[in-house]
């Protein structure tokens, strides 16, 4: 391990503001390591030391944390608080509301898509409003251990509903309300759900997405496909939807909610009374207390899938009591959570950042918490700076993509906007360019605010790799200094340019298992390192002990028997002054078996010409050799993204190969965009 004052220095280093060490949880390196010394010697004692600041209806009866990590030894397992008995909703609202006396404080300031719809949720409120929902899910017929999906945008329903699983013991399975009906009907016939919640439509953007409509395509094709799993379907009607006329067909009444009612085009919700419930008129009728079912430490608590090589999701299973201790205190020391916070994740729940740092992580700190029901540029391109002016957001945590997103549209949209509450940033989701980052920190920090760059995974349940805020000075870009202090090893496997990230023991919060495959849990993340978890995402190590991700191994491009990162090269390009973006991808190649297509968005005003191909091609040759130049540049005024902003690589991979047959777009947020990539090929590519 390297220590700040190395001679080593390869770039600038940024180090914590004074101002932020004088309250905060791990104050400078030295506590980080005293801290990284117990969990490392003895593991027992820390986590135990965590665990008592939680409700435990049985204490554990054995090691806190057992475990074999690998497969020439038999089955791969982890096992957390083995023996204890406790309930993840209880912990993180009623230990807050009647243990803490944090039933007025606020839980969520929701903000939805439209700035005029609005509400805050106190934690009392919330702790009633779950209550309400666990009981109309048990006259339902929801019981421990039942799959419940949960197919519901960026509404307070949507936490709500996933809580109210937690409190009867039933496992949620979240799926983004913006997949389409084949990808919601393959997770509820693999998890084998008994209930659909879900609600008629909502807007992204200007978008209208009727959910109920994809909910009931879904549902059909799971008919098709086999012999049906869902009974009944729990159905919310959103407010955005509500006509002028009050149409009750089309709208959401809230109690806490005055809204003025919003003119847009009337949803016709397709309803079936043999399987559809109506969520406002049951949820009225059902009592705002229920006792919570006292689960064993490692009862499932959630279902969550997430891509898979083989093209089939997987659906990682996270357990109840490690999860619960490692999102709470990943939450607290990451983003030093104080009591005065307002915190803001821009993720949307139906990926594992809004499990974690949405709605367990902050509940169970009793934090105040933004939930963002919108897009970045709606209905302007000031929107991110204006909600953190409004709530004075202290904490504020989003994707390099929003960040390069945003910093197009240039200065004006922020310098709008006071910022001056923002006292730590955050980052997640993939590796951030340095350029990125420098203006993160310069113009929306205001070079007063340190950026944690955050490495983990759906599998990892929480932050594996990162710096802390006071502890640790900042190299941008790089997603870790040293050992994340619950992290106790990490090893690079292979040559420099492709070497593996991989942990030799566990943290409380890994996954357990994919859900229902033990067999492709252990072939996927154990079986290449006998004795390691394997992440699957390349990695190198400076000489000042700093981690740079380099991206998925998968993503990876064979040229010439050389492996070469995508993220390494996207880098190159992206640190060339004209480039505001760009996507790398494979091409095959007669002779090299792969080549380099890239696709670059330049910043306004600039032009893509053959001196600036040549100056790019040049910029990474320099920068990463000769073997990495590329052979096809091209203009991407826009790049394929899904709704949570990640790239399509596959639909740009098609795209390099003029392959016009792209499959289901359905889950990408602007299909116009193919459409110009397609026009804009290289015409050597042909």
């Amino acid at each position: 391990m390297v220590v700040p004052g190395s001679q080593h220095i390869e770039d600038k280093m940024y180090h914590p503001p004074e101002g932020l060490q004088k309250d905060a949880h791990v104050p400078d390196f030295n506590c980080y390591l005293e801290l990284y010394k117990k969990s490392i010697e003895e593991p027992d004692a820390f986590w135990k030391e965590v665990a008592s600041d939680f409700y435990w209806k049985k204490p554990p009866t054995g090691q806190i944390l057992q475990y074999n990590f690998d497969v020439t030894k038999g089955n791969i397992y982890v096992k957390c608080m083995e023996g204890a008995t406790t309930n993840m909703c209880y912990n993180v609202l009623d230990r807050n509301v009647k243990d803490k006396n944090l039933g007025e404080r606020v839980a969520f300031y929701w903000e939805g898509n439209s700035p005029d719809h609005h509400e805050a949720i106190t934690y009392g409120q919330l702790l009633g409003q779950v209550c309400r929902c666990s009981n109309t899910l048990k006259q339902m017929g929801v019981r421990k251990g039942d799959r419940v999906a949960i197919y519901l945008p960026m509404i307070p329903e949507l936490v709500y509903t996933m809580l109210a699983c937690t409190r009867i013991g039933a496992v949620h399975s979240i799926v983004f309300a913006g997949f389409s009906a084949e990808s919601l009907c393959e997770r509820i016939m693999d998890s084998q759900c008994s209930i659909l919640v879900t609600a008629d439509g909502v807007y992204r953007g200007e978008k209208l997405i009727n959910l109920k409509q994809i909910a009931d395509e879904a549902l059909e094709k799971c008919r098709e496909k086999a012999s049906a799993t869902v009974t009944r379907c729990l159905v919310v009607k959103h407010h955005a939807l509500r006509t002028q006329d009050g149409d009750v067909a089309n709208t959401l009444s809230l109690s806490s909610v005055n809204l003025t009612p919003v003119v847009f085009p009337v949803v016709q919700t397709p309803w079936d009374a043999a399987c559809d419930v109506c969520w406002e008129e049951v949820m009225g009728q059902v009592s705002e207390h229920c006792e919570p079912e006292w689960l064993d430490a490692e009862d499932p608590l959630f279902i969550l899938y997430t891509s898979g090589s083989t093209g089939k999701p997987k659906g990682v299973l996270h357990t109840v009591a490690g999860y619960l201790l490692y999102t709470s205190l990943t939450f607290k020391y990451v983003f030093d959570h104080q009591p005065d916070d307002v915190y803001w994740c821009t993720a949307d729940i139906g990926w594992i950042t809004g499990h974690s740092y949405i709605t367990y992580g902050p509940l169970a700190n009793g934090a105040t918490s933004v939930l963002f029901e919108g897009i970045p540029v709606h209905p302007h391109v000031g929107r991110f700076w204006e909600v953190i002016e409004k709530y004075r957001v202290t904490k504020f945590y989003t994707a390099p993509t929003a960040i390069r997103l945003l910093m197009k549209y240039g200065l004006d949209p922020v310098q709008k906007y006071d910022l001056s509450s923002l006292r730590i940033l955050g980052t997640v989701g993939e590796p951030i360019n340095p350029e990125a980052w420098h203006w993160y920190h310069e113009v929306i920090g205001q070079k007063r605010c340190p950026v944690v760059d955050t490495f983990w995974q759906t599998e990892t349940g929480g932050h594996v790799l990162t710096p802390l805020p006071a502890a640790t000075p900042l190299k941008p870009g790089s997603a870790v200094s040293y050992h994340h202090i619950y992290t106790v090893f990490i090893v690079g496997v292979g040559q420099p340019s492709s070497r593996s990230t991989v942990f030799r023991r566990p943290w409380p919060g890994i996954m357990r298992t994919l859900y229902g495959n033990q067999e492709r849990f252990e072939n996927t993340y154990f079986k290449k390192f006998p004795g390691f978890y394997v992440t699957g995402d390349g990695c190198r190590r400076d000489r000042d002990g700093y981690y740079w991700i380099a991206g998925r191994i998968d993503d990876m491009i064979n040229v010439s028997g050389h492996l070469l990162s995508t993220a390494e090269v996207e880098a190159s390009l992206t640190d060339h002054g004209a480039v505001a973006e760009a996507a790398v991808v494979s091409r095959p190649h007669a002779v090299k078996g792969e080549c380099l297509y890239c696709f670059v968005t330049l910043k306004d005003c600039r032009e893509f010409n053959r001196t600036l191909v040549d100056e790019l091609k040049r910029q990474v040759r320099e920068k990463i050799g000769p073997i990495a130049t590329p052979d096809f540049i091209q203009n991407a005024p826009g790049l394929p993204k899904t709704r949570s902003g990640k790239i399509m690589r596959r639909v740009l991979r098609q795209i390099a190969r003029n392959e016009k047959d792209l499959g289901d777009l359905s889950t990408m947020a602007d299909p116009k965009v193919v459409e110009v990539l397609f026009n804009h090929r290289c015409e050597t590519a042909s």
